[in-house]
C-alpha cells in the first residue's frame, strides 16, 4: 500500500501530469507535493483548491440522497475544473479519521485523458495508506 508520496508519484505519470498534491481540505495545507503548480506556489494552490473542495463537500445539494453511506466517506467523490489548458481533478479520499483530504492532479489538457486521471486517481485514492 503506497504511503503520500508514492502516490503522488503514480499520479505523476498520467498522461498530461503537470503537478499532483494530496490536500487537507480542512486547513489548506498541502501534505505533500511534486511537480507545477498554478501560479508557482503549491501552498497557494492547495489554499485555493481546498477552498473548493470545501465548499463542494458542505453542500447538501452534491451529497448522497441515502443515509447508509458511512460517516467516515467523503460525501463527494470527485470534481473536476476546467479552463483554456488545463483540467485539475480534486480526488477525495476515504480515510478511517474524518476523510478531509483529497488528491489535487493538474493536468495539460493538450495531452491528459481525463477519463483516465480520475479511473487512477479513484484506485489511488483506494490504496493510499495515511499516517
Amino acid at each position: 500500500m503506497p504511503g503520500i508520496d508514492e502516490c503522488l508519484l503514480e499520479a505523476m505519470r498520467l498522461p498530461g501530469a503537470r503537478g499532483a498534491a494530496l490536500v487537507d481540505w480542512t486547513s489548506g495545507l498541502a501534505l505533500g507535493a511534486v511537480g507545477e503548480f498554478p501560479g508557482g506556489d503549491h501552498e497557494a494552490a492547495a489554499a485555493e483548491a481546498a477552498e473548493v473542495a470545501r465548499l463542494t463537500a458542505e453542500q447538501r445539494a452534491f451529497t448522497p440522497d441515502d443515509d447508509t453511506e458511512e460517516a467516515a466517506d467523503p460525501p463527494v467523490e470527485d470534481l473536476i475544473i476546467s479552463n483554456r489548458d488545463s483540467y485539475h481533478v480534486l480526488r477525495f479520499v476515504p480515510t478511517s479519521f474524518d476523510s478531509s483530504v483529497f488528491l489535487h492532479v493538474w493536468l495539460a489538457r493538450s495531452d491528459g485523458n481525463l477519463a483516465l486521471a480520475r479511473i487512477r486517481l479513484g484506485e489511488m485514492a483506494g490504496r493510499l495508506v495515511l499516517g
